[in-house]
């Protein structure tokens, strides 16, 4: 009996599943207007009925008795009490402890100690590049050579202690590559326009535009955001 209330369970769980896709079927078979929520609520019963018929009438299956396995008896038989055998003393023997081995000096020579080979700076490996760098632009003009390194020396040493925005520092790398004299000049005008931008709360939606157009050039973002500002107000 529990196996017709199985089928009958499924049967509706098919019935509520093809109803709420498509109403219409039982709309023919029953010549009403079914909706959705007459389909479910009828098979909703009829699957909880189910359930409860199925689990009713569903009878356990008797557990099938296993054969114990027979006792075996074993037999133990006596075993021989073994004498112990009378212990042997063997008496110490002192053996001689060896000599030891005579000690040999090896004289040592002294030998001065040899100095550490210097390691170049990241520092002294730039002013290095500044002076092929100058050499090549100048040529044998040395006083222009020895400015031109005394000057990109000099930008090399503030990027690399006041420059806090990486981001922008280092665009200007990828643009002006070894010449720290630009390289300070663009990060500069990128960090004043960037803290600029930040402190900036009227029109935001202009920001925005000019943001979206410019990007992470921020000193075209100010430009942009000032020029559309002053049209805007003179409307």
């Amino acid at each position: 009996m529990a196996d017709l209330f199985l089928v009958l369970f499924f049967l509706s769980l098919i019935g509520l599943i093809a109803g709420l896709a498509k109403p219409s079927i039982f709309t023919r078979i029953t010549k009403k207007e079914m909706t959705r929520k007459k389909i479910g609520l009828v098979f909703g019963v009829a699957l909880l009925a189910f359930v409860i018929l199925t689990g009713a009438t569903h009878k356990p299956k008797e557990k099938i008795a296993q054969p114990q396995p027979e006792k075996t008896i074993t037999t133990i038989t006596p075993v021989e009490e073994i004498k112990p055998t009378p212990e042997v003393i063997i008496p110490d023997i002192e053996t001689p402890e060896p000599m030891p081995a005579p000690k040999t000096i090896i004289p040592v020579e002294e030998t001065e100690p040899t100095p550490a080979p210097e390691t170049k700076t990241q520092r002294d490996t730039m002013i290095e590049i500044f002076k092929a760098n100058a050499l090549k632009k100048w040529g044998d003009d040395y006083a222009m050579v020895n400015y031109e390194v005394k000057k990109q020396t000099e930008a090399y040493d503030w990027v690399i202690k006041y420059a806090k925005y990486s981001a922008i520092l280092e665009k200007a790398k990828q643009e002006w590559d070894n010449d720290y004299a630009m390289v300070k000049y663009e990060y500069e005008k990128q960090a004043e326009a960037y803290g600029w931008i930040n402190q900036q709360t009227a029109y935001l939606e202009i920001m925005a535009k000019a943001k979206q157009k410019w990007g992470d050039d921020y000193a075209m973002v100010k430009w942009e955001y000032e020029k559309q500002v002053e049209a805007y107000e003179a409307l």
